[in-house]
């Protein structure tokens, strides 16, 4: 019997994020840093990102072969690296994380916890060398000795960092990164590095690969690596050890280099080179400059510490009704479409509003039952006692029921992109917002696009001004409204119908439509406001990108969820058609919309309001 790939593909994703969640609770008890948290690849410290610390820290997840997984299920699976930046041992596969795998992942973040508790990282960074071959090999001996640190009443704590150490020893060899001989080199300084720190030896299976290259190298970094161990309490003597040892290595990989016959390399040429091994010997240290970590997709962007965006005009922004857009005769023959996809998808809008009434509404006093056997005594029932002694119905219980004092918006990503999953979506989009409407909550429907391709008269009068640099947003926003909140759905049936419009869809500028969505859902009279994305990628405006940086828009979308998501007055949670949007939003699902029945996807959606209904 086949794998079903819809499913496949969300139960790793659940499971990746459950186990995310268990690390960085882990990581937080022991590091006794309360903010450190995981956002999709990265970790986090409150908004500033966490650097590489050291290759043996990036774990990935063990995929066995499942021949019946499609290709689509792969791109679903891994359209960004998971956490630690997981490398694929066998392109094309998926599979959940076995229990090595979870040891792997948890020693990852026992490692990280110890680096944050033992090591004075402004110090560190004074000590810090500026060749990139030391400056790698200066980290890697810093994190060695935040490991040596391990509380002896910690034992699991220094199995699973072994424990890793090693799977990552054998990635290193399994990739055959040891084949070069500056790859030789760096596996040998950090096998010899670790034993001789932390008191445990090297691996058996790796001692006769690299006995010749430890025994060149102990007589240049041997008095450096003795001192290593007996300074590791220390961190300031232990770093003017590390620096000679890491120096020492430097000089060797470029001897090996011109030995290759190297010696008159190009820049381009180094990079190549490193980009060999780069997944595994995995180095960050420019985003500590640049305030986000460079990374292998450009989703990955992290967001600068100190936020700035730019728009470099409003003038041709607008705001408008999807009624105004479209045809009245137009809007009859698609809102026809859109019913007739609504019936076939058998999913009932009474059942669906009985649904979000029990999950999202609240028990609230509405009046008082009288004449019971307990509860509070009732006043108006007291002279019963005199006249029936035996009445003992003298209480009353007071009478809840289900309020749903909510309002909930659902803001769409209205890109090119998206155009590919209206037909699933727009039914699931008009069925939500007629149950939410029978269950008696406010509901807007809202999207998000641009007037135009390419910048448009934004791009024009950029060009006129001579072309200033870093000019910020460079297009022409347009926000839509599908439905407003002071409508009810029969009034707004006609505007949900310009779901189908696909030539309304361009490009898309996520972090201000998701700014704007809130201001607007901060607006109404309810006690708890919920807003939903959903979105198939990442930002993209073609002017903007080129006129900026690749991750302009990503770091403003990054920015905008991590505000709302401290702020805390509205629930934000993120479906993703495709796509594991977790390196946006703290909540979210995946959805197949091309292999799921629009029945199954609502059911993945009301698992994802669930998880907003706790927060």
């Amino acid at each position: 019997m086949g794998v079903d790939p819809v499913h496949t593909v969300q139960a790793q994703v659940r499971r990746q994020q459950r186990l995310d969640a268990l690390c960085a609770a882990t990581l937080r008890a022991l590091s006794a840093r309360r903010e450190v948290h995981a956002r999709g690849p990265h970790w986090y410290a409150g908004d500033a990102a966490l650097p590489s610390f050291a290759p043996h820290l990036h774990p990935q997840v063990q995929h066995k072969p499942q021949a019946e997984v499609h290709a689509l299920a792969v791109q679903v699976a891994y359209p960004i690296p998971l956490v630690f930046s997981p490398v694929p041992q066998s392109l094309g596969t998926v599979s959940l994380p076995d229990a090595a795998t979870m040891v792997s992942f948890r020693g990852a973040a026992d490692g990280i916890a110890l680096r944050l508790r033992f090591s004075d990282t402004q110090l560190h960074r004074q000590r810090r060398p500026e060749r990139p071959m030391a400056r790698r090999v200066f980290d890697v001996l810093e994190q060695y000795r935040a490991e040596s640190l391990v509380p002896a009443q910690w034992p699991g704590v220094r199995s699973n960092m072994s424990a890793r150490f090693k799977a990552w020893s054998h990635a290193f060899v399994a990739a055959r990164l040891h084949e070069s001989a500056q790859g030789l080199l760096l596996l040998t300084v950090a096998q010899i590095g670790r034993a001789r720190v932390t008191g445990e030896p090297v691996d058996e299976a790796l001692e006769d690969m690299l006995e010749a290259t430890r025994f060149g190298l102990v007589p240049h970094i041997g008095h450096a690596l003795a001192a290593l161990r007996r300074s590791r309490h220390d961190q300031a003597i232990y770093a003017q050890h590390a620096l000679a040892i890491a120096q020492v290595v430097a000089d060797l990989a470029d001897g090996a280099s011109r030995a290759a016959g190297k010696a008159d390399k190009t820049v381009a040429d180094d990079k190549e080179e490193e980009d060999a091994w780069l997944q595994i010997w995995v180095d960050f240290e420019a985003g500590e400059e640049s305030g986000f970590a460079s990374a292998l997709d450009a989703r990955d962007a992290q967001p600068d510490a100190v936020h700035s965006y730019r728009v470099f005009s409003t003038r041709y922004d607008r705001e408008v009704h999807t009624t105004d857009l479209v045809r009245a005769a137009q809007l009859q023959e698609l809102r026809s479409q859109l019913d007739e996809s609504v019936r076939t998808s058998s999913v009932s809008a009474a059942r669906l509003a009985r649904r979000l009434q029990a999950l999202l509404a609240l028990p609230q006093i509405d009046g008082w039952e009288s004449a019971q056997d307990s509860g509070y005594i009732d006043g108006s029932r007291l002279a019963q006692l005199v006249a029936k002694p035996d009445e003992h119905r003298v209480f009353r219980l007071p009478q809840r029921t289900p309020r749903a004092d909510v309002a909930l918006t659902l803001l769409l990503d209205c890109s090119g992109s998206m155009k590919q999953h209206m037909d699933k979506l727009a039914p699931m989009v008009d069925l939500l917002a007629r149950a939410l409407d029978m269950a008696g909550m406010a509901t807007e429907v809202l999207g998000y696009t641009t007037n135009t391709w390419n910048g448009g008269r934004v791009m024009r009068d950029w060009r006129r001004a001579a072309k200033p640099a870093q000019p910020g947003r460079l297009n022409e926003l347009c926000h839509m409204v599908f439905k407003d909140s002071s409508q009810p759905w029969r009034r707004s049936k006609q505007g949900l119908a310009a779901l189908l419009k696909a030539d309304m869809f361009r490009e898309c500028v996520d972090g201000e439509a998701l700014r704007w969505a809130a201001e607007r859902l901060r607006g109404q009279d309810a006690e708890r406001r919920i807003l939903v994305v959903f979105s198939d990628g990442s930002p993209m405006d073609g002017a903007t990108v080129l006129a900026n940086d690749t991750h302009y828009l990503d770091r403003d979308l990054q920015h905008s969820a991590r505000q709302l998501e401290r702020e805390a007055d509205i629930s934000l949670c993120a479906v993703g058609l495709g796509l594991d949007l977790s390196a946006y939003f703290a909540r979210s699902t995946v959805l197949d919309l091309q292999n799921q029945t629009v029945a199954q996807a609502m059911g993945d959606v009301l698992g994802l309001l669930a998880r907003a209904r706790r927060q």
